[in-house]
């Protein structure tokens, strides 16, 4: 049976190549330490209270995290497309429990890596560490985008930014799903697309 990275090789090689320049052996090293698992529709990844040790390639689907307010409100944080890293970075940077929940909008394939095996070959590897440092400069950069987006946009100019980002986002994830993401109500965003 074909390995799941196998399928997306090529793709998650020039992913990881485009924040750091990586020989294929370390680019490897780091692959061969990672698992491939797939999830279902509703599978929640890391829940509310975990304290997080791994490190989460999706290679296909639609993931989420959200936070679940004290009234049962849920406030979607990130949307996830192939082929993007992700985790809950401050609980698993800080090794205390998460805040957010990380769902499957749609069946995906992920791969799995712990995060102390890979802070080992950080270690042990320059090439990586060089990576690991690219990827965190840049993960700052797109949430300090995102805050500015909140700040200074409105909702129909944040879904258009949505959509240009995610062309086909209407067709993979509930209408419901995307408002949440866009911090808007359901029937904000119907009025948005009718005006379209």
């Amino acid at each position: 049976m074909i390995d799941q990275r196998d399928k997306y090789y090529k793709e998650i090689h020039d992913y990881i190549t485009s924040f750091y320049p990586m020989s294929n052996a370390s680019f490897n090293q780091m692959l061969d330490a990672s698992a491939c698992r797939e999830l279902k529709a509703g599978d929640i990844l890391v829940d509310s209270g975990d304290v997080p040790s791994k490190i989460y390639m999706l290679n296909k689907g639609v993931m989420r995290s959200f936070v679940r307010l004290e009234s049962g409100k849920e406030v979607t944080k990130s949307l996830f497309l192939p082929i993007i890293i992700f985790a809950s970075f401050d609980a698993l940077l800080n090794q205390s429990p998460s805040s957010s929940i990380y769902e499957a909008l749609t069946d995906c394939d992920i791969c799995v890596l712990e995060y102390f095996e890979f802070k080992s070959l950080c270690n042990s590897n320059t090439e990586i560490l060089g990576f690991y440092a690219k990827f965190l400069e840049t993960l700052i950069c797109e949430k300090d985008k995102k805050h500015i987006e909140l700040l200074t946009m409105g909702g129909k100019a944040r879904y258009l930014n949505l959509r240009k980002m995610i062309p086909n986002i209407d067709n993979l994830i509930p209408q419901y799903q995307i408002a949440k993401y866009l911090s808007i109500t359901p029937v904000q965003l119907s009025r948005i697309r009718a005006k379209l």
